[in-house]
């Protein structure tokens, strides 16, 4: 049973892992230095838990006590109780969800693992937005993406708002950077997959036309908001791709992007 600790102190030395959760560049590189991230709420801890990552404390408002009690009783490491005001102290906002939990990183694997047993692979470059990570990985666990390949220079997928917008996605679908770039891509077409470059240039074929449910192994690469892909990394694509778009719309934001391609890669689709 875990320790249920009264705190009162905002700079007690114990509540660390949680100061300053809104310092975006301290934490991008804090946390992955200490092999921790933070999950937000009571279905994201939950969820973390369930996928197996070990939790080194909670942060909890006394409201949120009983209703994670059944985690608090069968977890060996401590919970901080502490108030509202203290909390934001502490972490710099409002915790809306009055939940925190610090949780231990996993080894990542390599792309060629992940690679082995795939068929649909999310391939993401430059993609440095937390909100449109997670959304991307939301829809990847939802629409049956089996793996995510980052570019070395996207963000990750672990920071807070990532994985509070993903609702705790970027716990089930697997996922490896790639350790060069366009480098890296060699080894997504060496382990048999085609490579199709989602852009809305008017050069790529609809993906209706390009049938990509009817490949055997497919990776849709994506790029940032705005930017797109680079060129380099189109012309390392096998082909490119678009989804037709009306009413004299150019481009969606790459997670509604994202969501539309998935469905369309997917296999066991209505039609496919």
């Amino acid at each position: 049973m875990a320790d249920l600790i009264t705190v009162e102190d905002p700079d007690d030395p114990r509540l660390r892992d949680y100061t300053g959760l809104t310092d975006v560049e301290l934490r991008r590189k804090r946390e992955p230095a200490e092999g921790l991230f933070i999950a937000e709420g009571e279905k994201v801890i939950r969820r973390a838990k369930e996928a197996g990552y070990e939790m080194r404390s909670m942060l909890l408002s006394a409201k949120w006590i009983d209703v994670m009690r059944d985690v608090i009783d069968e977890l060996p490491a401590p919970v901080y109780a502490v108030s509202p005001e203290l909390a934001e102290q502490v972490t710099g906002y409002h915790v809306h969800r009055g939940a925190l939990a610090s949780m231990q990183r996993k080894p990542l694997p390599t792309a060629a693992e992940l690679l082995r047993t795939a068929r649909r692979v999310v391939v993401m470059e430059s993609v440095n937005d937390h909100t449109n990570i997670g959304a991307i990985f939301r829809s990847a666990a939802a629409l049956g993406m089996d793996a995510v390949l980052l570019s070395p220079d996207c963000a990750d997928p672990l920071y807070r708002r990532s994985v509070k917008v993903s609702m705790g996605a970027v716990f089930s679908v697997p996922y490896a950077r790639l350790e060069s770039w366009p480098k890296g891509l060699d080894s997504v077409r060496e382990a048999g997959f085609t490579l199709l470059a989602l852009t809305p240039d008017e050069k790529a074929r609809s993906l209706d036309e390009a049938a990509p449910h009817r490949m055997d192994r497919v990776a849709l690469m994506l790029g940032a908001e705005g930017d797109g892909l680079s060129t380099q990394a189109l012309v390392a694509a096998d082909e490119w791709v678009r989804i037709p778009m009306s009413h004299g719309v150019d481009s969606l934001n790459v997670g509604a992007a994202a969501a539309v391609a998935f469905y369309a890669v997917a296999t066991g689709r209505p039609g496919a």
